[in-house]
Parts: C-alpha cells; sequence; structure tokens
C-alpha cells in the first residue's frame, strides 16, 4: 500500500481541524516515527512513560516534524492515543505524515 494511502487511515476530520491515531513506545533508544500499523501511527519516544514525560515529548517531536501545533485529545495513560491537529485539514495532515513514512 502506498504511504498517503497508509497515512490516510490514521487521521480524521476533528471539529478543531484533525485527529491523528497514534501508537506509543516509550523508552526507545531515539524519538522515531516507525510507520503506520493497522490504523496508528507508530512513534518511538525516548521519555519513559512517567509523569506524563512521554506525552509532553511525544506532543513536542510530532509537532516539529508536522509543522503544527498537537493536544492530547485522549489516551493520556494510554500506548493509543488521540491527537489533535487545530487548524489543519485532514488530508494535509496526511500529506504531512506520508512524507514521514516514506
Amino acid at each position: 500500500m502506498v504511504p498517503a494511502m497508509r497515512a490516510s487511515r490514521v487521521v480524521r476530520s476533528h471539529p478543531s481541524g484533525s485527529m491523528i491515531t497514534v501508537w506509543v513506545v516509550p523508552r526507545a533508544r531515539r524519538n522515531q516515527v516507525t510507520g503506520v500499523y493497522s490504523d496508528a501511527l507508530r512513534v518511538r519516544i525516548a521519555a519513559p512513560a512517567e509523569k506524563g514525560r512521554a506525552n509532553k515529548e511525544l506532543l513536542a517531536y510530532l509537532s516539529d516534524l508536522l509543522g503544527v501545533s498537537l493536544q492530547l485529545g485522549g489516551g493520556a495513560g494510554s500506548r493509543r492515543k488521540r491527537l489533535i491537529a487545530s487548524g489543519v485539514e485532514a488530508g494535509e495532515l496526511a500529506e504531512r505524515i506520508a512524507r514521514l513514512v516514506e
């Protein structure tokens, strides 16, 4: 499957803009986007999942890579998270994600 089609599976429209479904692997050696698996963008984060440190690092890392402001929309205590990108259309965000996973 081409990257754009895979990326479109992880992005949904949201009243504030777009929502990304992410599967986070904390305590990784380094921060890294490893691809799209099932319906989630898989991201390795170096920070441990303690006191919200992995969540903060995830938001900063993906915001920088995608060039958008992200907020945690759900899943604060779970590996599966929903991130909200305000003011960005789902199609545009899917294109940016596709470039990351090529």
